[in-house]
């Protein structure tokens, strides 16, 4: 194949990062007729349709692997620049990264506080859940992610951080309403049928707990679907389960004072759900992002499988994890 004009490359990037031909044109100074003229260029070059053109635009399987190498050059060339003295001292390095909700509301910003000052790093924090973070890697969104997958994506290098465990909750007053105030896990039936908040319509920890109850992991039955409640972030979710909204599934981290304080109870005291988590980064010689990957992973150590947890019994995995 010919090679690939860096022109082209980095206005792909452009696009992909700004989101569309008109926002791409207005930060590389040129009309957006130029912009679709270098990327439809970069196309005939590749044989490859690179992005589908929604608003905003994405890149395809293709786009991907191009933006990947775009994203790494110009990584490369601020490194270079930096070594020839071109880089102005107060300009920090700007990393990043993908981590799901509940790793950003418990464990991973003292993770970022471990970095060493002196490396004046940026941060540009992409929320996304643990089950998905993988795709911002895929299409070189970012540089690095805490993900639930242990199947490294490609030119990305991949090392465990621990598990962190969620636990059945609800507030007092709801466990009485809906569970009867017994002690011990209700029916399966009964948590299935009972309210329940979920952070977005792709969590599906809460489904994974239900089925667990019912001993059929890959059964359709599972939480309430007709009284569901949807509370997009980890301290509205958590606030949510001790409201009596809805029992949840929370952190152990997050639940563990409002345990202590009586404004939540373990209805299922035998039972949880440890999600695995993982640490991918590009595969690239970067200072930086070592460092940084290197805190993170002393920081879970500290505060995943051993920091945030009680005796308890064996967790429940969860399924096909």
């Amino acid at each position: 194949m010919s090679e690939l004009p860096l022109d082209q490359v980095r206005t792909l990037l452009t696009v992909v990062d700004e989101g569309t031909f008109d926002a791409a044109a207005a930060v590389l100074h040129v009309t957006p007729s130029a912009v679709s003229q270098r990327v439809k260029a970069l196309e005939q070059r590749t044989g490859r349709v690179l992005l589908i053109r929604t608003k905003p635009v994405r890149p395809t399987e293709s786009g991907e692997a191009v933006v990947r190498f775009a994203r790494r050059l110009a990584r490369l060339e601020l490194d270079t620049r930096a070594e020839l003295g071109m880089t102005g001292t107060e300009e920090p390095t700007r990393l990043s990264i993908a981590v799901n909700a509940d790793s950003l509301a418990t464990w991973f910003l003292p993770a970022l506080s471990r970095v060493p000052g002196e490396l004046r790093l940026c941060y540009e924090l992409r929320r996304e859940d643990q089950d998905h973070t993988a795709a911002l890697l895929r299409e070189g969104l970012v540089m690095a992610a805490v993900t639930s997958s242990p199947d490294a994506v490609t030119g990305c290098s991949v090392r465990r951080l621990g598990r962190m465990r969620y636990v059945p909750v609800a507030s007092p007053a709801f466990t009485g309403r809906w569970f009867g105030g017994r002690s011990g896990t209700p029916a399966p039936e009964v948590v299935a049928d009972a309210p329940v908040v979920v952070f977005d319509r792709r969590d599906d920890i809460q489904d994974a707990f239900v089925r667990a109850l019912f001993r059929d992991p890959h059964g359709r039955r599972g939480a309430s679907s007709v009284h569901r409640h949807l509370v997009p972030t980890s301290e509205g979710f958590v606030e949510a389960v001790a409201a009596g909204m809805g029992w949840g599934m929370v952190p152990d981290a997050q639940a563990a004072p409002l345990l202590r304080a009586g404004r939540l109870v373990r209805f299922a005291p035998d039972r949880q759900i440890d999600v695995p988590l993982f640490w991918q980064q590009w595969k690239l010689d970067f200072p930086a992002l070592a460092a940084v990957a290197e805190a993170v992973a002393a920081e879970a150590a500290a505060s995943l499988d051993g920091g945030f947890r009680r005796p308890g019994p064996a967790p429940t995995p969860v399924p096909g994890s």
